[in-house]
């Protein structure tokens, strides 16, 4: 992506426009909506009317996720992208028409770019969190959340992250407080 900071707003954008599209229409072919926060996937599966629990199978394990509806093919039948707590996942019939699933994630630290294993991913880069849902977080786990954004944020711009502007930070003080000392030839890695 090093390519995208040559490229002027607008051809970013329009780059952009095009990956959302691209990345829609991915989504739209899937026998399954989703969405997530950065604790959970809440996944929707259209089902025939009238179906009810004890006609479907769900199967959430700690790496894999399998759902159908009894004597046909398997609707998903894959090894997740990543691991959930299977004792804080469930599901639900909605409706008789719809199979609600919630995947309790066990990293809550991190953007799934999709359910299953091979299906198509979307760009974790561009997730935009609820503003309301981060101020549900603690203290600590928010200010955490806050920096990986303010880094993500950095980073997809070429700039220095947060550790990184600590430490030239630190080093800018140092400075000053010796003078005495030449640094005109010091390198500073990040």
């Amino acid at each position: 992506m090093s390519e995208n900071n040559e490229l002027t707003p607008e051809q970013r954008e329009a780059q952009d426009k095009l990956e959302r599209e691209r990345e829609a229409k991915e989504q739209s072919e899937l026998p399954y909506t989703w969405k997530q926060t950065l604790q959970d996937v809440d996944i929707s599966i259209p089902v025939p009317k009238g179906t009810r629990a004890r006609d479907v199978i769900v199967d959430i394990k700690k790496n894999h996720f399998k759902v159908s509806l009894k004597g046909k093919d398997p609707i998903v039948d894959d090894e997740l992208c990543q691991a959930v707590k299977v004792d804080d996942s469930t599901w639900t019939i909605e409706d008789q028409k719809e199979i609600l699933v919630h995947l309790e994630k066990s990293n809550q630290m991190q953007w799934w770019e999709n359910v299953v294993k091979g299906a198509p991913k979307i760009n974790t880069q561009k997730i935009q969190p609820e503003n309301s849902q981060l101020g549900d977080l603690d203290g600590e786990t928010r200010a955490m959340v806050e920096k990986m954004m303010f880094d993500q944020r950095q980073k997809a711009m070429g700039k220095p992250d947060s550790d990184e502007l600590k430490k030239q930070e630190m080093f800018e003080k140092f400075k000053q407080q010796h003078p005495e000392m030449d640094f005109s030839n010091a390198k500073f890695n990040t």
